[in-house]
């Protein structure tokens, strides 16, 4: 890889470009069973009919592991929303319909999600009742598996120049419930912006005739999920979510 340009740093990781790629390049000691994981995982879903960045290599760069992928020029969907307030609601659809495709999807080879929450549970330092509570309302819950992102996020769609949306990261994705993605989605747009959140949620529900209760039901256990890693100021939060089992 030559004249390569640094995007930008994120823990343990770089991206870069160089030329028509992008190099996810790892620190030395991130783990490089998740490496090749994310690389297969991308793989997989590339056999869908989802735009996406082809993946062309895993190597070492600079002596470091490293995902090669095509580079998509364009405006991150976030970046468009943020520019734009007053197309919020178009914006909002588009990014649900979106949503939706990729939901639509079926990827057999993937880990399954039920699986990774419930190791994600485990190694939470919520109290054992509450530990139990959750892994009993996700065994609970229906058995699905769709094709789920685990990141959907409007900084992971790339919308190039014509218009054609590219969804990205991929080291999340896993074969599940729709609604327990919907949910995530819906923890992440709350996180930064309260109100969008209730507005995507209902949209959502709307659109693909599911009951906001039942999404809501995965909330607990998507924010226990997401306290193993969370930023310090997101940890009241999710403990708040997750301490109401019974989430309204």
């Amino acid at each position: 890889m030559n004249n390569e340009e640094l995007i930008l740093t994120r823990e343990h990781k770089q991206i870069l470009r160089s030329g028509d790629c992008l190099i996810k390049r790892f620190d030395a000691e991130y783990s490089k069973a998740d490496i090749l994981n994310e690389a297969l995982n991308h793989a997989r879903v590339e056999e869908t009919n989802l735009n996406i960045p082809k993946l062309r290599s895993v190597e070492t760069v600079g002596g470091k592991w490293a995902i090669i992928l095509d580079y998509i020029e364009g405006t991150t969907l976030q970046s468009l929303m943020d520019s734009n307030p007053g197309k919020e609601d178009e914006y909002l659809n588009f990014f649900i319909d979106l949503q939706m495709d990729v939901l639509s999807h079926k990827v057999p080879m993937l880990n399954r999600m039920r699986e990774k929450f419930n190791a994600k549970i485990s190694k939470t330092d919520l109290d054992a009742t509450t530990r139990y509570e959750l892994h009993t309302r996700l065994d609970s819950m229906p058995r699905h598996n769709n094709l789920c992102h685990g990141d959907f996020n409007p900084t992971n769609i790339i919308i190039t120049a014509d218009g054609t949306p590219y969804i990205i990261d991929w080291s999340h994705a896993t074969q599940g419930n729709s609604s327990a993605d919907v949910a995530r989605s819906y923890m992440l747009f709350y996180i930064s912006n309260p109100q969008l959140a209730e507005k995507y949620l209902k949209l959502y529900c709307k659109k693909s005739d599911t009951a906001i209760q039942y999404v809501q039901r995965w909330i607990p256990i998507v924010a226990a999920s997401r306290l193993v890693k969370a930023q310090d100021g997101e940890r009241e939060l999710l403990h708040r979510w997750t301490d109401v089992v019974d989430y309204e």
